[in-house]
């Protein structure tokens, strides 16, 4: 399945509401820690938050399945490969990896799919990747480390390493799935039907590693310490999953068609640096130089990344252009 990264014929408004979305999914997805974190140190099972989050946000999304049910028919293997990478694998794997090496570690490994999905353009797929894009991918991996400061914790276990790669592979699911069908005009797939099933699938997955049977259900009807504020845990949960899960997922896809996986790819690196502010002022995680200087590099990182589309007549694609871009240029030149 071809990825559609050509962005020539996209207006600035269209762009600009691109953009919107993809950094309203990375403070979405960002948010997820500071209330997962309370919920953890309040004696649930990292995996079982997991489980919640991802359940929680199946049944919300349930009317949409039923709406788009025709798609089971006509997209399953989109279905299931998003519910399979883009929500339960992700999750899975990173989780997986914390238990062997450091979150700082395991965070950089995931947010390296930016640059794996430009390999995928640009190696698998044979399509040429527009300079800055790339540029600012490296830009922002490397702010990434000092956001997470990856030197503070490095070590190394085989296994963690992979399951963080893992991770990082289906993020690249999530980014390339997410795209597909843009091309296809009134015939795309239904984002919010693709997102719906997704969760579905991805619930049914993690019940299966989760086994949620096992958790400590009495603790979502107490409260949980934030910084010495004692905050409901239904209320964390409910952030969780219609905030940090279903508006993430939403917001994000819909960013990816607006954008390009590459780009929408460095801006979701955002992610880290709105996490690393969020522990701060709501948990009381103090921000270190490097951190802030770091977080200073991902934006640069993201603007440069954004800034890729090619100006108007350019005829230099990010990647190859569809067929009806390649005609409208071709008379463009022919006028000239």
């Amino acid at each position: 399945m071809p990825v559609h990264t050509s962005q020539g014929s996209q207006s600035n408004r269209g762009r600009g509401v691109g953009l919107g979305l993809a950094l309203a999914s990375a403070v979405a997805f960002g948010g997820s820690g500071v209330a997962a974190k309370p919920l953890i140190q309040a004696g649930l099972d990292p995996l079982h938050v997991v489980w919640l989050r991802v359940t929680g946000a199946a049944l919300v999304m349930l009317p949409l399945a039923v709406r788009h049910r025709a798609l089971l028919r006509r997209r399953p293997a989109l279905l299931a490969g998003f519910g399979l990478l883009a929500v339960a694998g992700v999750q899975a794997c990173y989780f997986a990896a914390l238990s062997r090496i450091p979150v700082g570690v395991a965070l950089l490994i995931e947010y390296l799919a930016p640059a794996l999905v430009l390999g995928w353009v640009r190696l698998v797929q044979r399509r040429p990747v527009a300079r800055a894009a790339a540029v600012g991918v490296v830009i922002a991996v490397g702010g990434l480390a000092c956001v997470v400061e990856v030197w503070s914790g490095l070590g190394f276990d085989p296994l963690g390493i992979l399951l963080a790669l893992g991770a990082a592979c289906c993020q690249v699911g999530y980014f390339v799935l997410s795209d597909q069908g843009s091309e296809a005009g009134d015939q795309a797939p239904d984002p919010l039907g693709v997102i719906a099933y997704g969760l579905l699938v991805g619930a049914a997955v993690l019940t299966v590693v989760a086994r949620p049977w096992t958790m400590d259900w009495p603790v979502l009807t107490g409260t949980a310490d934030m910084n010495g504020t004692r905050v409901p845990a239904v209320l964390l949960l409910a952030w969780i999953v219609l905030i940090a899960t279903v508006l993430a997922y939403v917001t994000g896809v819909l960013s990816v068609r607006r954008l390009s996986p590459q780009v929408a790819g460095v801006v979701a690196c955002l992610e880290a640096v709105i996490a690393t502010v969020l522990a701060w002022v709501l948990l009381g995680e103090h921000l270190s130089a490097p951190q802030i200087i770091g977080g200073a590099v991902v934006l640069v990182g993201a603007f440069i990344a954004q800034s890729s589309a090619p100006v108007q007549g350019s005829v230099e694609p990010v990647a190859s252009a569809g067929p009806e871009e390649e005609s409208e240029l071709s008379a463009r030149e022919a006028a000239a």
